[in-house]
């Protein structure tokens, strides 16, 4: 996400700042703003170490370009080197908040004095935080109730995030991901996500008996890497349909748009679990952006990704026959299907776009940097 609101600002008016990655010298080309690194891996910036590192270094950037304000792409750990910046030097700063970060944060200032004070402090300290969806918005306030600061909650901005329409778009070949990937006949429903148990994949091989009830030759195609491959595995043989689920790994991103064409129908069951939820899902709008319907989980801040009735059904994530339902109702009509493919389409070129988000936070940032010298006016 940083990186596409990078290549949206005006050149050479940020400075981005992280740390090493393996390929950070091709990548760090194609921005047209200046790319420092911290002597770190990106891995370890969270580290004791890393943080004094960085915040070292965000000094040093600081007195070398004398900046007006700071985004965080999360809480942690970029918060620390921002609110170091604006106690030490005066500069604002934002914070972007995903959703889950900050369910992991209630938890702990519930039951820690310690956690209360250094969130309440990274919180606190923000000139505004940006949060990717209504429902993250709320639990941003909520989070502000209960560090005793209600009177924060008007720094909380919903920015809804965004895909490429350029890139992930309907009419592209999708023989390569096909051949790639195995994915002869069809129709097949697609999930492109973290194998985690909120991502509710469980739920739609779940409800594949009942589907392929219907459609018997549906089968769900899963694209993604995470710790819960062996039990979905488990549960697509306990369920009978361990021949219709296929897990594809990790798919790289210049396959992505291919396969979303390979694909009939988006599923993202996506569901409250534990401390994880779905804050917004990028992947639902790079789905609607390649024509596709989608049925989403009515959870969290999927809504603000999928307009229900408009570019997809919403369904019950918690109930395996309500994901059927919608999943059946979708590949027994033809017509609606297209249409709603077809606007969520529309969407994404007039609303979902990181043009659109990188104005949003422009209009943001103008709103609440600090006044330039004047000697620069």
């Amino acid at each position: 996400m940083m990186g596409e609101l990078a290549r949206r600002y005006p050149p050479q008016s940020l400075v981005v700042s992280t740390g090493r990655a393996p390929d950070s010298a091709a990548s760090d080309a194609r921005y047209p703003q200046p790319v420092d690194r911290a002597g770190i891996r990106a891995t370890r910036l969270r580290t004791l170490n890393g943080l004094a590192l960085w915040t070292w270094r965000a000094g040093q950037l600081a007195r070398e370009f004398s900046p007006r304000f700071t985004w965080c792409a999360e809480l942690k750990p970029a918060g620390y080197p921002a609110r170091w910046l604006a106690w030490r030097r005066g500069i604002p700063y934002g914070v972007v908040v995903h959703g889950t970060e900050l369910l992991l944060l209630d938890a702990k200032i519930r039951r820690s004095r310690f956690k209360r004070w250094t969130g309440g402090a990274l919180l606190g300290g923000a000139a505004v935080v940006v949060a990717n969806s209504r429902w993250t918005g709320e639990l941003a306030r909520s989070v502000y109730d209960r560090l005793g600061r209600p009177d924060l909650a008007r720094r909380v901005e919903v920015v809804p995030l965004g895909t490429s329409p350029e890139r992930f778009r309907p009419g592209l070949d999708p023989g390569p991901a096909r051949a790639a990937y195995g994915l002869d006949g069809g129709p097949w429903l697609l999930t492109v996500a973290r194998l985690e148990w909120h991502k509710g994949i469980d739920t739609v091989i779940r409800a594949l008996p009942a589907v392929r009830a219907r459609h018997p030759d549906v089968r769900y195609a899963v694209a993604g890497v995470g710790p819960r491959r062996p039990e979905l595995e488990q549960l697509a043989r306990d369920v009978g349909v361990a021949a219709a689920v296929r897990f594809l790994g990790p798919v790289p991103e210049d396959q992505l748009p291919g396969l979303y064409n390979a694909a009939s129908l988006y599923v993202g069951a996506s569901r409250r679990y534990d401390l994880l939820a779905e804050g917004f899902g990028i992947a639902l709008v790079e789905a609607s952006a390649s024509g596709l319907a989608v049925v989403g989980g009515d959870s969290a801040g999927v809504a603000d990704a999928v307009r229900d009735g408009e570019t997809g059904m919403l369904v019950d994530p918690e109930d395996a026959a309500a994901v059927a339902a919608g999943i059946v109702r979708l590949l027994g009509d033809d017509q609606l299907r297209a249409r709603l493919g077809a606007a969520g389409r529309r969407a994404v070129e007039t609303y979902y776009n990181w043009d659109r988000v990188a104005r949003d936070f422009i209009r943001i940032d103008a709103a609440v940097r600090r006044p330039a010298p004047l000697a620069a006016r």
